[in-house]
């Protein structure tokens, strides 16, 4: 009978084995009441509560943006806020997954969907830029730097021509309203400047700008854009830019610009130029002085620009150039040095070509010609003297016959 017994109880044991669920095959419910709000411009709140018949132990939430750009990402609360453009719509799912490692299946997905807004296509703003600038605040000891916004668009083609436009801007938790607009000739908002702002001058959020509108003739679009904040923060040029020469040595120092970042997190660009030679020279520099050998003849252009380092965030726009300032010799004497050159060159080649031509053409033979010889006097006193010496010996010796001039034939003829 006992073993009898204890096969009956193993053959239960199997049985009841092979009757429990597998985990792994266990599917987790969804979770439910699943919603989209937007709390905000560019923001939405995703929310939904745990399946009431779920076990709540080792779950979590595996949530999916579709539009208006895919994401993934887990989270075990129950509610997400996301920053995202909203004019074209927002849609979301969620699913219930496995926490720590378990084995069991995720749940079915639950969607939710924010229809875009109303408007009429070809209405709302395009080309939409925006550019932040910090200054020094003269006027809360709290917050030394203020930065200021400036936003500018164009109408929509298919826009009516009473359209006005609205700019809005939030960061953070602070949204604000521009009151300062720029008109084109028809009157219509197409720029916006914020001269003092809520946004951080060292800030790493997203910025997110909203443009609505509004006519009497149709329904506008309204417009969504996030801007990185390191993308549009035009940085002021670098102050007090020095420059002198000893010899043939060019010193140049300046200071950071007006900024809330410290003086480490800037990188510079200098660039020479020689005003003599006509060309430029342009290094980088981490610090805020800068040496070069140059030449002591030329004038030298000095301009400096700055930019944010990636030491301390994510690479973004150049300043201006500052001002420009010069050093070196006056630019006008190597013109003078070269004007003498050239003038001396064209006398030399002038002279050159002249005698060329006058050698050529005999010009010369005809504007200078030969002086004829005078006649010597000399030479008649030595023929006197000779025609006397004869004479006297009484020879008829005919002392000078090669006188070719009319004034000596005579002599010839008369013979003693």
């Amino acid at each position: 009978m006992a073993p009898a017994l204890l096969f009956l109880l193993g053959a239960t044991a199997i049985l009841q084995a092979h009757l429990l669920p597998d985990k792994k095959s266990v599917l987790l419910l969804p979770p439910v009441n699943f919603s989209l709000t937007a709390t905000g411009l560019a923001q939405v709140l995703l929310r939904w509560e745990p399946n009431p018949d779920q076990e709540q132990k080792d779950i979590g939430y595996h949530v999916r943006i579709h539009t208006p750009q895919e994401e993934d990402y887990d989270t075990m609360n129950t509610a997400s806020k996301r920053v995202a453009i909203l004019h074209e719509g927002f849609s979301a799912s969620v699913q219930t997954v496995p926490w720590d490692g378990h084995s069991l299946r995720p749940s079915c997905w639950v969607s939710a969907e924010l229809k875009a807004p109303l408007g009429s296509p070809g209405t709302s703003v395009v080309n939409l830029t925006c550019t932040t600038n910090t200054m020094v605040n003269s006027h809360k000891h709290s917050r030394p730097y203020q930065v200021s916004l400036h936003c500018a668009w164009l109408v929509g083609k298919d826009a009516p021509e009473d359209t006005q436009y609205f700019l809005y801007y939030r960061y953070g938790s602070w949204t604000e309203e521009c009151q300062e607009y720029s008109k084109d000739t028809r009157k219509r908002n197409v720029a916006c400047w914020f001269p003092r702002t809520f946004i951080s001058s060292k800030g790493r959020d997203t910025l997110a700008v909203h443009v609505n509108g509004s006519s009497k003739h149709a329904a506008i679009k309204p417009h969504d854009q996030l801007l990185a904040l390191h993308a549009i923060d035009r940085v002021n040029p670098p102050m007090n830019v020095t420059a002198e020469t000893e010899g043939t040595s060019l010193s140049i120092q300046w200071e950071k610009p007006v900024s809330a970042f410290p003086t480490h997190c800037f990188d510079y660009e200098v660039k020479i130029y020689n005003i003599r030679k006509g060309y430029f020279q342009t290094e980088k520099m981490t610090t805020n002085t800068f040496t070069v050998v140059t030449d002591d003849i030329s004038k030298y252009s000095i301009q400096v620009r700055a930019t944010v380092s990636s030491v301390c965030r994510a690479a973004g726009l150049w300043s201006e150039w500052s001002q420009p300032i010069y050093v070196g010799n006056d630019e006008q004497k190597p013109s003078t040095e070269w004007f003498l050159i050239v003038f001396m060159a064209t006398i030399c080649f002038t002279l050159l070509m002249f005698s060329l031509i006058c050698r050529k053409c005999h010009l010369w033979t005809k504007l200078f010609p030969p002086v004829p010889t005078p006649k010597s006097s000399i030479k008649d006193f030595f023929v006197n003297i000779n025609y006397e010496k004869s004479g006297s010996n009484e020879t008829e010796t005919e002392v000078i016959s090669y006188m070719e001039e009319p004034g000596l034939e005579i002599l010839e003829d008369s013979v003693f």
